[in-house]
């Protein structure tokens, strides 16, 4: 057997990307007994058929570290969250909620702001005021190729998606950081004769040894109702710190006394998240 990673699955077949190329693969039965069923982005044992037709069997799906419902898709590393500065022009809003998902999962979080050739100077500042401190933030610009080498550091051997609304450039920066002859996904066209977008299935393309990225928009559902409002409070990356050091122990940060996220709005948290956090509570409070 020889492991490697299934990079996109059509109709019951897997194809798994490994030291030997990429192999389609069925999975053993065994698995719809257990109910387990692999997806894009597990590692997995395989048992080669045929060496020439680069045919297969998976034998075995490895523990995930991580799993996304919306793309289904396991083991991701990273979000690159993106969006345009302008045309169209940033919604905080929904920013701030892709980043309470992404923290969910664990996920490293890059807040990635594209179109830098048309942002206003005062956004750009007022991006970096509110996120800078608190995550990575990388500001590209697809034509000139400004913070695509930044990106191209940051995902490096790791699984990446990109999540982000429509129209902001999120296949254009994959083309970029993409470079030519390095998608594996060529391979997959010519086994199931069919065109490499004329599928909307989730897609890993490897970019280098270890270093994938998904062709998905990441995210395609921004409903946060499954949380609890009062879990809310430890997806502000930004309040952890004081969390556990107000005066009540059960302190939800809205109307208690001796406050320690509160005291600290102004210095360590922006009273544009707090007011964020408030809002989504809210929102969570009376579902």
């Amino acid at each position: 057997m020889i492991d490697g990673r299934i990079i996109r699955s059509i109709g019951g077949l897997y194809f798994v990307d490994t030291i030997n190329g990429l192999f389609e693969c069925k999975a053993r039965g065994v698995f719809r007994k257990r109910r387990i069923s692999p997806v894009v982005g597990d590692y997995v044992a395989i048992t080669i058929l045929d060496c020439k037709k680069m045919v297969g069997f998976i034998e075995r799906v490895f523990e995930r570290k991580t799993f996304l419902a919306r793309p289904k898709i396991a083991n991701v590393d990273c979000c690159v969250i993106t969006f345009a500065g302008a045309s169209p022009s940033i919604n905080f809003d929904l920013l701030d909620r892709f980043l309470v998902l992404a923290e969910e999962k664990k996920l490293e979080i890059v807040i990635c702001v594209n179109k830098l050739d048309i942002i206003k100077a005062d956004v750009v500042e007022y991006i970096k005021r509110i996120y800078l401190p608190v995550y990575k933030v990388v500001f590209t610009d697809t034509f000139s190729n400004v913070g695509i080498n930044d990106l191209k550091v940051i995902i490096e051997k790791k699984i990446s998606v990109l999540a982000g609304p429509s129209g902001v450039g999120k296949s254009s920066i994959i083309n970029k950081i993409v470079p030519f002859g390095a998608q594996k996904t060529g391979e997959i066209s010519k086994k199931i004769e069919r065109g490499k977008h004329t599928t909307r299935e989730v897609e890993l393309i490897c970019i280098d040894e270890g270093t994938y990225i998904a062709d998905s928009p990441g995210f395609t559902s921004l409903r946060i109702e499954h949380i609890k409002p009062e879990e809310i409070q430890f997806y502000f990356r930004e309040f952890l710190q004081f969390i556990g050091k107000c005066r009540f122990n059960d302190c939800l940060h809205l109307n208690e006394p001796d406050c320690a996220v509160k005291e600290n709005i102004g210095k360590f948290i922006s009273r544009e998240r707090y007011e964020r956090y408030e809002f989504l509570y809210d929102e969570l409070h009376r579902k």
